[in-house]
């Protein structure tokens, strides 16, 4: 067990897509569309890993000739793994969403080390993207993943994703079989529609139906191979649990990962608090179920906002120690873990994070053509400091702010054409002055996001119009406004950043009126205001240097 404990911490910190190092611990929230405020389905991802560099994936879908192949690169290290025979027919993809609706994401777990296969052909992130170019539905693609590891091997460690459409959402996850066993075990299910889940790097699998036909599919030898591994003894397979045997509870898996879902879930599932023995790591037989119904409907926003959690509120509250610093910061520099004394402690881990290379919250609407009916809520950086802007499913171009150009914007690039850079050179001058700054930012961020929301009733009934009246320009409409959705995130982005400088320049704060800055009866700014630290932290400075910095009379 301590083995699984140590290869989990390491597993935090390996390279998590587009060839960049960093920490693999991704958040996904899912939300069915019968507990869902406007009857979509919606899913999340926040893709976290130093160095990543936030790029808006686009495949033009169309027909493929005979013998034409599809090129496999591993997406944690850009290394080339090889290439499988093309499909007749794929689909457009952006981002984690197809013209279909169907939103594909994850989160690691790793597992048991020894099953990692180096031979397998397909890493996760391929089978993310393939699943998309492949799948018309949540079903479909469980069933293309599937059968692409069956037959050209796993590459990756173990992950849970999240397969979603514009009518269902399914939990699927999947560990190899270790080198010289080709393929993966795996089992899928079906979230209820009036429920809630969530996941982020533990598995979350236990006892699954296997009589469940239409909600639980699975890997007809996942049960045997645990047997012949050893990881479960049990005398019946329906006592079987996949996260028992594939990736056991450790204290890591519990603190850093389940506490994750937990926050978002006791949002909206009441008597949550009775998992928290479980969540501080104090009673591992609390285990929480893979799904909620929640107490209310659970909107867009709610989901944007969950992406943006740091446990406020609850005794695992980030803001409520000495590592937030003068001013109250919700972020920890990495490592999760450190030494004092020859004791090892560590720091909370929670959604919202300084390492996001993007975030996600898909919004697929049946009730909608598809072209219509799938968004894309896209940001760069920490969702906490940044604006998710509205990308149709059915766009024909990505906004170039979005995308990754070799050498022009890039991870070791700087470009204020760039939104990962514009957003990360506002949140690293936000970060040490938190409780300070973050108000502007917050306010900014409302700000576009409430006309995102007050416009999207608008633009999909114009779209829709077009449509039943056979106008080709619908697809274009979708199109051009969400580049100017982006383009408008990109203009204020900039606005805030000049301002955040001009305000708190050289940690003093200039005096507004009426939305300007004011200014003295002579025309020059007027004088700024000092706050200094709050008393509690010049507390802490005097009881830590007692009577040095006394005034002498």
């Amino acid at each position: 067990m301590k083995k699984l404990y140590i290869a989990f911490l390491a597993s935090l910190f390996l390279p998590l897509g587009g060839g960049q190092e960093g920490a693999r611990a991704c958040t996904n929230l899912i939300v069915g569309k019968k507990a869902s405020a406007d009857g979509s389905v919606i899913v999340s991802y926040n893709a976290d890993s130093y160095g990543m560099y936030g790029n808006l994936y686009r495949h033009v879908g169309g027909k493929h000739a005979a013998g034409e192949m599809r090129k496999i690169y591993e997406w944690d290290t850009n290394k080339y793994l090889g290439e499988i025979p093309q499909a007749p027919v794929t689909y457009n993809v952006v981002g984690q969403m197809n013209e279909h609706q169907v939103s594909i994401c994850e989160t690691t777990f790793g597992g048991r080390e020894e099953l990692a296969d180096s031979t397998g052909l397909i890493d996760y992130g391929s089978l993310i993207y393939i699943g998309l170019e492949r799948s018309r539905t949540a079903r479909e693609a469980i069933q293309v993943m599937t059968d692409l590891v069956a037959r050209y091997g796993y590459y990756s460690e173990g992950e849970t994703f999240t397969i979603a459409d514009k009518n269902e959402a399914w939990v699927m996850e999947m560990v190899g079989k270790g080198p010289g066993s080709k393929g993966a075990v795996w089992v899928a299910m079906r979230i209820p529609d009036d429920c809630i889940s969530a996941h982020a790097n533990q598995s979350r699998i236990t006892r699954f139906d296997m009589k469940d036909k239409k909600n639980v599919v699975y890997a007809k030898d996942v049960v045997k191979f645990a047997r012949e591994k050893g990881y479960y003894k049990g005398q019946k397979d329906e006592d079987f649990s996949f996260r028992d045997a594939f990736n056991p509870l450790e204290f890591g898996g519990i603190r850093y990962c389940d506490a994750r879902a937990w926050s978002f879930l006791r949002k909206h599932v009441d008597g949550m608090d009775q998992y928290l023995p479980y969540i501080q790591g104090e009673n591992n037989d609390l285990v929480m179920p893979l799904y909620f119904r929640p107490n209310h409907p659970v909107s867009v926003q709610d989901v944007k906002d969950g992406m943006r959690d740091h446990y406020e509120g609850t005794p695992l509250d980030m803001q409520q120690d000495l590592g937030a610093g003068p001013y109250n910061m919700p972020y920890r520099p990495s490592p999760l873990s450190f030494e004092v004394d020859g004791k090892k402690y560590y720091t909370e881990r929670p959604i919202s994070t300084q390492q996001t290379g993007f975030s996600f919250v898909g919004q697929m609407r049946a009730s909608l053509p598809d072209c219509v009916g799938g968004v894309i809520w896209w940001t760069n950086d920490d969702a906490n400091m940044t604006a998710y802007t509205p990308i149709y499913c059915s766009v024909t171009s990505v906004p170039q702010c979005y995308q990754r150009i070799e050498g022009q914007q890039d991870e070791l690039t700087f470009s204020w054409e760039s939104a990962y850079w514009l957003s990360n050179t506002v949140s690293n001058i936000v970060y040490p002055y938190y409780s300070k700054m973050y108000p502007d930012l917050k306010a900014a961020q409302s700000e576009l996001e409430t006309a995102y929301q007050q416009e999207q009733q608008q633009i999909d009934a114009r779209a829709v119009a077009l449509l039943e009246s056979n106008a080709p320009q619908a697809v274009a409409l979708l199109t051009d406004y969400s580049q100017r959705a982006a383009d408008r995130m990109m203009a204020r982005w900039d606005r805030l950043f000049k301002y955040l400088v001009v305000k708190h320049n050289d940690m003093v704060v200039k005096p507004e009126e009426n939305g300007q800055f004011k200014k003295s009866k002579y025309g020059l700014g007027a004088g700024p205001t000092r706050p200094g630290y709050p008393e509690r932290y010049w507390r802490e400075v005097v009881k830590q240097t007692g009577d040095k910095f006394l005034m002498k009379n």
